[in-house]
């Protein structure tokens, strides 16, 4: 029953966003169908194959010891936190969001290397030419494997102003959909295992790709022609400027020193700004709850019952369905620590699959807040594109939103076969 679920889901996940496209006649089918084929089988290798699960295992305890490290510079600061008397064993904001600023700097290190930028380089060179996405947005969609919604934008920022619409959204989706290597630890502290969060990111670039061709496809030249051959829309025109991409991982700074300066204050910012939601929103939950309270109702239940539909062509199960709905709201209406943080709660008590799937489907940014970074965030380096953010940022997290969903759909189904 799980399976017929599940590729019910796929169909009415991927069919619904086909009816909502922007220009359904240019929707490159081949491309699409493509697309899903590679992401089936990047699943399985992650999921059900026995060298890439040992692979996985050795990449995920690797990425943990990197980010453990950054209990040094916590512990040269704040002293031992082991007996700092928190009932759980640590102060969130501390060890948490703390480590934020380690693993910003680290990230911003190779950033300026270049090593990040040699990867995405390679690896988007690849889906471009097998998929057919132009250069730019293929790298943006890789970053996101390591970097947020604002942050990789950054290696192709020279670019943004002369992206398509149909770019531009990509560039939304995949940052919506994706997660940053500077929450990781944060998630793994509230008990979501870091190879779950690893399948998620490997799996947001071709997602991304699907989801964003989908709602809004690149108009093809031969559409977009007038009756003079020598103009062409200005969509296809900035296709062809941007061909060639020459990422800068310099940016404003002289050196490396300077870099991993940038990123540690970036990362006390990042930190700063998580904590200042987190008290924010679950403040707010609070009060809601009071006044819904009332009435015997609660805003987890009233989100609970919206989202269940969703839980239930997961196939996890009628017993999990409202928690299902219920996470996956909390991550859209709210964000995805609060999701995360409920979830962490009852992992251990809940089957591989389950905990495997709900974890996918709440990795990623696309939540009611992230409209506005990164409306504000990329502006910053296309100030002209702005109106254009803020006309696809809704359709941009929708799609950000569904990315972790299709993964989470298509892991399911392989783990259930």
């Amino acid at each position: 029953m799980a399976i017929i679920l599940n590729i019910i889901g796929i169909m009415i996940l991927l069919g619904g966003l086909y009816l909502v496209s922007s220009n359904k006649k240019n929707v490159k089918k081949k491309m699409i169908l493509k697309a899903l084929i590679i992401q089936f089988v990047v699943a399985f290798l992650l999921v059900k194959f026995p060298l890439g699960r040992l692979a996985l295992e050795k990449v995920s305890d690797g990425v943990t010891s990197i980010l453990n490290y950054g209990a040094q510079g916590l512990t040269f600061i704040f002293g031992s936190l082991e007996n700092a008397g928190a009932p759980t064993g640590f102060i969130f904001g501390i060890q948490v969001l703390g480590n934020i600023i380690f693993i910003s700097a680290l990230v911003a290190a190779l950033y300026y290397l270049g090593v990040l930028g040699a990867i995405v380089k390679v690896i988007g060179g690849i889906i471009g030419k097998t998929l057919g996405t132009s250069n730019v947005e293929s790298f943006v969609a890789v970053a996101n494997v390591f970097l947020g919604q604002t942050e990789s934008p950054i290696l192709v920022s020279k670019y943004l102003d002369r992206m398509t619409e149909s770019e531009i959204m990509l560039v939304l989706i995949s940052g919506m959909g994706s997660m940053s290597a500077t929450v990781l630890m944060g998630y793994t502290a509230m008990g979501i295992p870091m190879q779950n969060l690893l399948i998620a990111g490997a799996l947001v670039p071709l997602g991304s790709i699907i989801v964003s061709k989908l709602i809004l496809p690149e108009i093809s030249q031969e559409v977009v022609t007038t009756s003079d051959d020598s103009l062409e829309s200005s969509e296809c025109a900035a296709a062809a400027v941007i061909e060639e991409v020459k990422m800068d991982n310099k940016g404003d700074n002289a050196n490396l020193i300077s870099a991993i300066s940038q990123g540690a204050n970036e990362g006390l910012q990042m930190a700063l700004g998580i904590g200042a939601s987190l008290i924010a929103i679950i403040s707010l939950v609070a009060l809601v709850n009071g006044i819904l309270g009332v009435v015997g109702l609660s805003l987890e239940q009233i989100l609970s019952y919206i989202f269940a539909p969703i839980g239930l062509f997961m196939g996890i199960g009628t017993e999990h369905m409202l928690t299902a709905g219920q996470l996956l709201g909390s991550k859209l209406i709210l964000n995805e620590f609060v999701a995360f943080g409920e979830l962490g709660k009852i992992l251990n008590t809940l089957d591989y699959r389950t905990g495997l799937m709900l974890s996918i489907s709440l990795a990623g940014f696309a939540n009611i807040s992230s409209m506005g970074i990164c409306i504000s965030g990329i502006s910053v380096f296309c100030p002209d594109k702005r109106g254009i953010l803020s006309k696809l940022a809704f359709r941009g997290m929708i799609g950000g939103f569904c990315v972790s969903l299709l993964s989470s759909l298509i892991v399911g189904l392989i783990i259930a076969i």
